[in-house]
C-alpha cells in the first residue's frame, strides 16, 4: 500500500516528493447526487486532493442519536473514484461558517465555556463521537488503499485558546482511534496563534488569503523544518444577511495562488466549490475586533465567490487558477466534465394552501412547557434550528409601560392580545408602543444562526434574560418549540390543517403549500425567488433549501436538480414575518460571478 509521510522539506509519497494541490469541498454542502460532478470539476481545475470538514452537530443532533455518519465515507469513496486524495478535518470544532462551529447545542449548552478545553467530561463526549465517526476515516487511509492522506487535530485553535494540554489529548485520541496518517494543525500566520494552536511533533500549517512569502516566514519561525502548506487559501469570502455582496478579483486571487506555489508550498484552496447551507445550518459571526459585538447572520448560499460556483459552473476565477495550476501539474489536466443539467424555463408556482403559524405549531411543535420563572433558552429546550413561541401575561390593571425582551437572541415577532405589535432584535429590544395590563403577550423567537468563531461561540439562543414590563420581569412564562427537523421528508407537513389561500396573503405568517409540474425542458439545477416575501424557509419535495430573507444580498435559493422530479412537485414556504403574493418563482440560477464591481472587494 502507498505510504504518505511528512519529510524535512516536502511531503513524501513512497519516498518521493509530492506537492498537494487541494481544494475544499464540504460533502454536507453539496447534494450527494452531485458529488461526482463537483469532484470532477476539481480535477479539471488541476487539483489532486480534496479537503472536507465534518460537522458533529449534523450527525449527532441529540446525545447518542447518530444520523448518516456514513456520509463521510461515501464522500471519501467518491473522491477516490475521481482520482483525488483527501484531507479530513473532523474538529470537533470546525468553524466553517457553520451553525455553532459544528458543535452540537447539547454540548455547548451542557459544558459552556468548558468546551475546547482539557475538561474531562467534554473530552469524554468528544471521544464517544470520534469512536463513532473515525472508522469512516480509518478504513480509507492511504496506507489501507484509500484516499486519506492527512487528518487535522482541532481547528484554528490558536485563534481561540492556549490549552495545549487539550490539544495533546485530542492528538492522542485520534491516534487511539486508529488514525495512522500524518496529523496537522492550522492557524493564522501570527506568532500568538501558532504558539497557541500548534502541537509539538505535528505539522503546523497556515491559513491566509494573500502575502504568502511573509506568512511562510512567520511559520518558519515556529517550524524550521517540514513542508510548507497553506491549509486555507481564502480565494473568496462568505456573506452576511443585510450586508453588501463580497467578491474578489479573479486575477488578483490567481496571482496570490501563484505566489504560494512559487514558494514551493502545497495549498488547499478554500473554497474550491462552496455549495449551500441547506436546512438552516448557516452560522453567524459577531462584529468588532474581538468578535463580540453585533450579530451578523451568514446567508444560505456558501458560493464563497469560489472558482466553481454554487451551481457547479466554472467561473473566470476557475479559468485563471486552472492556468496557474497547469504550470505545476505533473501532466495535462483533465477536460471539464459535461455541465450539470439546468432549468431553462421559469415557472410561477402558485401557493394555494395556507396554515397559520399557530396551527403549524399545534401540529408539528413540541409540547408546551409548564409555567416557569424565567424563559427557557433554546439550549434548555434542546432546540438547534427553528423558533420558539414564548407566552407570558402582563398583570393588570396597570397603565401602559414599555415592554421588551432582555438578552434576546436573535429576532422576535411580538403579538399583544393576538395583534402584531412589532419586531424585536438584540439591538432594538423594546416595542415602539407601550403595553397596558392585563394583556397576553406572545414572542415568536427565531435563532438566525449560532456564532461559529470567537469568544461568543456557544452562546444561548432565545430570550436569555427575561420579558420586561417597565422595570419588572414578567414571570410565569410558557414556551413551545417548532424545530426545522419537524418538517423533514416528503410527509413533513402531514397533520397540518391547511385552508385555501385563494385570497390575499400579503402580510400573513404561516406555512404555504403549492404544487407545480416540472418545466417542459426537464429537470435540472435552478433557483427559487420569493418577490415580496420577508423571511422564512423553503422546501421542495421535502428537501429544505434553507433560509430566505428580504434583507439581501442573496435573492435566490439554489435548488439542486436531483431534488426535482419529472411530473408533479411540491413547495412549502414557512413565512415568519409577512408573506407577499401567493406564488414563488422557480427558474434558472443567478449569473456566474466574475468579480464585477458592486460588491465588497476582499
Amino acid at each position: 500500500m502507498p505510504d504518505f509521510t511528512v519529510g524535512d522539506d516536502h511531503f513524501l509519497l513512497d519516498g518521493e516528493p509530492v506537492r498537494l494541490l487541494s481544494g475544499a469541498m464540504h460533502y454536507f454542502r453539496v447534494h450527494e447526487e452531485q458529488w461526482d460532478h463537483r469532484l470532477a470539476m476539481l480535477r479539471a481545475m488541476g487539483l489532486n486532493c480534496v479537503e472536507t470538514y465534518v460537522p458533529w452537530n449534523l450527525h449527532e443532533p441529540r446525545p447518542g442519536r447518530f444520523r448518516d455518519v456514513d456520509a463521510l465515507g461515501r464522500f471519501l469513496d467518491a473522491a477516490h473514484r475521481a482520482g483525488l486524495w483527501a484531507i479530513v478535518r473532523p474538529g470537533p470544532y470546525i468553524c466553517a461558517e457553520w451553525e455553532n462551529g459544528g458543535l452540537p447545542v447539547w454540548v455547548t449548552g451542557r459544558f459552556g465555556r468548558r468546551v475546547r478545553t482539557r475538561d474531562a467530561e467534554y473530552l469524554a463526549t468528544v471521544e464517544r463521537w470520534f469512536r463513532e465517526l473515525l472508522p469512516q476515516v480509518v478504513r480509507r487511509q492511504i496506507n489501507r488503499g484509500g484516499p486519506v492522506l492527512m487528518v487535522q487535530s482541532e481547528n484554528e485553535y490558536g485563534s481561540y485558546g492556549s490549552d495545549r494540554v487539550h490539544l495533546r489529548e485530542l492528538t492522542g485520541l485520534l491516534r487511539q482511534c486508529g488514525i495512522t496518517v500524518p496529523l496537522f494543525t492550522s492557524d493564522g500566520p501570527e506568532d500568538h496563534m501558532l504558539t497557541g494552536g500548534s502541537v509539538p511533533g505535528l505539522l503546523a500549517t497556515a491559513n491566509f488569503g494573500s502575502g504568502a512569502r511573509e506568512a511562510f516566514r512567520v511559520l518558519r519561525r515556529h517550524q524550521p523544518k517540514g513542508p510548507l502548506m497553506c491549509m486555507e487559501f481564502w480565494c473568496g469570502w462568505f456573506e452576511h444577511w443585510g450586508a453588501d455582496p463580497v467578491v474578489r478579483d479573479p486575477a488578483e486571487a490567481a496571482g496570490a495562488l501563484r505566489e504560494i506555489l512559487e514558494c514551493g508550498a502545497s495549498v488547499n484552496i478554500y473554497m474550491a466549490h462552496g455549495g449551500t447551507n441547506f436546512a438552516g445550518w448557516s452560522g453567524a459571526n459577531r462584529s468588532g475586533p474581538l468578535q463580540d459585538e453585533e450579530l451578523r447572520s451568514t446567508v444560505t448560499s456558501y458560493d464563497y465567490d469560489a472558482p466553481v460556483d454554487e451551481y457547479g459552473r466554472p467561473t473566470e476565477k476557475f479559468r485563471l487558477m486552472r492556468e496557474v495550476l497547469a504550470e505545476f501539474a505533473d501532466g495535462p489536466l483533465p477536460e471539464l466534465p459535461a455541465p450539470s443539467a439546468v432549468l431553462r424555463e421559469t415557472v410561477r408556482v402558485r401557493l394555494t394552501q395556507w396554515a397559520p403559524l399557530a396551527g403549524v405549531l399545534e401540529a408539528l411543535g413540541d409540547p408546551e412547557t409548564a409555567e416557569s420563572g424565567v424563559p427557557p433558552t433554546f439550549e434548555e429546550l434542546g432546540v438547534d434550528r427553528g423558533l420558539v413561541r414564548y407566552r407570558v401575561a402582563v398583570p393588570g390593571p396597570r397603565r401602559p409601560y414599555a415592554l421588551g425582551a432582555v438578552g434576546l437572541r436573535d429576532r422576535a415577532v411580538v403579538y399583544v392580545d393576538g395583534v402584531r405589535a412589532g419586531v424585536l432584535t438584540e439591538e432594538e429590544g423594546t416595542l415602539a408602543e407601550p403595553v397596558a395590563g392585563p394583556a397576553e403577550v406572545e414572542l415568536w423567537v427565531e435563532s438566525l444562526g449560532r456564532v461559529n468563531y470567537g469568544r461568543r461561540l456557544g452562546e444561548p439562543k432565545g430570550v436569555t434574560g427575561g420579558v420586561l414590563h417597565e422595570r419588572q420581569f414578567l414571570h410565569g412564562v410558557r414556551a413551545r418549540a417548532l424545530r426545522l427537523d419537524a418538517f423533514e421528508g416528503a410527509d413533513g407537513v402531514s397533520g397540518v390543517g391547511f385552508r385555501s389561500a385563494d385570497g390575499s396573503t400579503a402580510g400573513l405568517t404561516g406555512l404555504f403549500r403549492g404544487t407545480f409540474e416540472a418545466p417542459g425542458s426537464g429537470v435540472g439545477d435552478g433557483g427559487v425567488e420569493l418577490p415580496g416575501w420577508v423571511r422564512g424557509f423553503v422546501w421542495v419535495n421535502g428537501f429544505c433549501l434553507g433560509r430566505y430573507w428580504s434583507a439581501g444580498p442573496q435573492e435566490k435559493l439554489f435548488v439542486p436538480g436531483p431534488v426535482l422530479r419529472a411530473g408533479s412537485n411540491e413547495v412549502w414556504v414557512l413565512e415568519l414575518e409577512g408573506a407577499g403574493d401567493p406564488f414563488v418563482e422557480l427558474g434558472p440560477g443567478v449569473p456566474v460571478r466574475t468579480g464585477t464591481p458592486g460588491g465588497v472587494q476582499v
